[in-house]
């Protein structure tokens, strides 16, 4: 194993946990800052108020992405996999 494959298999990791994670936490910053505007208009300060739409809309993305999700992981698992002959040369 040359570092260059270290590398390229590093990289390739942290692109498809970036990926992953995307969706999650674009929607929990957007439902976030939602609220946090709607708390700062209407002058509510209830912490818990941001909890439940965060949750539900996190559970939503879930839904909707989780498949792409799975086939993503799959396919990243099943490639490095493969590659386990070439990596212990």
């Amino acid at each position: 194993m040359t570092d260059t494959m270290v590398v390229e298999l590093g990289l390739q990791a942290m692109t498809i946990a970036a990926k992953l994670s995307a969706p999650v936490l674009l929607t929990a910053l957007a439902v976030g800052f939602a609220i946090s505007l709607f708390q700062s208009v209407t002058q509510i300060q209830e912490a818990t108020l941001s909890f439940v739409p965060k949750a539900i809309a996190i559970g939503a993305v879930l839904l909707f992405c989780g498949n792409w999700m799975l086939h993503q992981m799959m396919t990243f698992t099943t490639q490095l996999f493969e590659r386990v002959p070439d990596l212990l040369r």
